[in-house]
C-alpha cells in the first residue's frame, strides 16, 4: 500500500467518521435500526452538488444537514407518532428518499460538479475534513452530556425508566435520529465535494459502512467513557477504510467492496462470540493440563 493510496484511505476515514457517529447515534445510543441511512446519505450529496453549482459550496454543507435531519425526522415520527417499527419505518423514508433524491438532481441518476468551485478545490481534503470532524465530535460530546443529552441517551437504554421519570422519549428520539442523519448527510456532501458528483445509488451499502466502523471501533479502541466512545468510532471508520484501501492495493477489484464489507462486518459482529469460544477453550485446556497434572502426581 503506497503512500498516496494511504493518505486517501485517511482522507475518506475522515469524512465517513462523521457517518459512523450519525450511526452510533441511531443505532447505539438510540438502539434504533435505522435503514434511512441510505437514503440521507444520497440525499447529502445531491444536495450538496445542486446548491454548490447555484449558490456556492460552503452553504451546501449546512442545506445537506438540514436535508439529513428532515429526513431522519420523519423516520422517527413515523415510528413514534404512528407505532410503525423501527426497521420498517427506515425501509419506507429509505424508499421514498431514492425518488426524492432524483427529483433533487433534476430527475437525473448522476449529476457532477466538474467546473465549479468546491470546497476542496479551495482548501486541503484532509485538513477541512479533519477540521470539520473536529468541531462535529466537540459539539456532539457537549451535548451528549447535557441533561437532555442524558435523556437521549438513557432512552435507548431503558426508554420505561426515562417515561416514568417524566421524560418525553419520542421527542428524544425524534431529535436524535434528526441529528444522527444530518451527520450522514454531511458525510455524502462532503464525499459528493471530494469526488465532484452525486449518484442516485451512491448509498447503497452506507448502513454497513456506518456498523462496520462502530463496531470495529468499539471492539479495538473501547467504551469506557462517552469521549472514548465517540473517539473509538472516528478510529474505527479511519481503520475500516484503511482496511479497504489495503485489500485494493491487492488487487480485489472495487466490485468486490460491498462483499469485503459485509465480510468485515460479519467478523466484527461475531467478535464477541469468537472470543468468548476461545476462552472457554483455553479454560478446558487448562483444566484437562491441570487434571493430567494431578493424575501424575498421584500415580507416581
Amino acid at each position: 500500500m503506497s503512500i498516496a493510496e494511504l493518505m486517501s484511505a485517511l482522507e475518506l476515514g475522515i469524512i465517513y467518521a462523521l457517518l459512523a457517529l450519525g450511526s452510533f447515534l441511531s443505532y447505539r445510543t438510540l438502539n434504533f435500526p435505522d435503514l434511512t441511512v441510505e437514503g440521507s446519505y444520497t440525499l447529502g450529496a445531491a444536495a450538496s452538488v445542486m446548491v454548490t453549482i447555484g449558490m456556492g459550496p460552503y452553504v451546501s454543507l449546512l442545506v445537506a444537514f438540514i436535508a439529513g435531519s428532515v429526513a431522519g425526522t420523519l423516520t422517527a415520527i413515523l415510528s413514534t407518532k404512528f407505532k410503525i417499527q423501527p426497521l420498517l419505518a427506515g425501509i419506507l423514508m429509505m424508499l421514498a428518499l431514492y425518488s426524492i433524491n432524483l427529483k433533487v438532481m433534476g430527475n437525473r441518476a448522476n449529476v457532477n460538479m466538474i467546473g465549479e468551485r468546491t470546497i476542496f478545490s479551495e482548501h486541503d481534503t484532509l485538513v477541512f475534513s479533519l477540521i470539520v470532524l473536529i468541531i462535529v465530535v466537540i459539539l456532539l460530546f457537549l451535548f451528549l452530556e447535557t441533561k437532555y443529552g442524558f435523556v437521549l441517551r438513557a432512552t435507548g437504554d431503558n426508554p420505561n425508566m426515562v417515561r416514568a421519570l417524566g421524560a418525553d422519549t419520542d421527542l428524544a428520539i425524534i431529535i436524535g435520529m434528526g441529528l444522527s442523519n444530518g451527520l450522514v448527510a454531511l458525510s455524502g456532501a462532503l464525499i459528493a465535494q471530494e469526488q465532484l458528483f452525486a449518484d442516485a445509488n451512491m448509498g447503497i451499502g452506507m448502513v454497513v459502512i456506518g456498523l462496520a466502523s462502530v463496531i470495529i471501533g468499539e471492539g479495538i479502541f473501547g467504551t469506557s467513557n462517552l469521549l472514548r466512545r465517540l473517539i473509538a468510532v472516528v478510529l474505527g471508520a479511519i481503520l475500516y477504510r484503511i482496511l479497504i484501501g489495503f485489500v485494493i492495493s491487492l488487487g480485489m477489484p472495487t466490485t468486490d467492496l460491498k462483499l469485503i464489507s459485509a465480510i468485515i462486518v460479519a467478523i466484527a459482529l461475531a467478535m464477541p462470540v469468537i472470543r468468548e469460544k476461545l476462552k472457554l477453550h483455553q479454560r478446558k485446556r487448562a483444566k484437562t493440563a491441570n487434571i493430567s497434572s494431578k493424575g501424575g502426581e498421584d500415580h507416581a
